[in-house]
C-alpha cells in the first residue's frame, strides 16, 4: 500500500504552502493543489521513491 500525504486547507496559497513545506524534506508532489467541490483545496505527495539498487558507475 503506497503511502500518500494529504494536505486540506480553505485556500490556494496555504495549500500551496502547505504541499512546499513537504516537498521541503523530500515529498514529492503526486497531486497539485485542486479546488474540491465543496470549496477546499486538497494536494497529495509521496514519498521520493528510492532507487532498488545502487547505480553502477561505468
Amino acid at each position: 500500500m503506497p503511502i500518500r500525504y494529504g494536505v486540506q486547507a480553505d485556500t490556494r496559497d496555504e495549500c500551496v504552502e502547505g504541499l512546499a513545506k513537504l516537498v521541503d524534506v523530500g515529498m514529492m508532489p503526486i497531486m497539485m493543489p485542486t479546488l474540491l467541490s465543496d470549496g477546499r483545496w486538497m494536494a497529495r505527495a509521496a514519498p521520493t521513491p528510492t532507487p532498488l539498487r545502487e547505480p553502477v558507475e561505468g
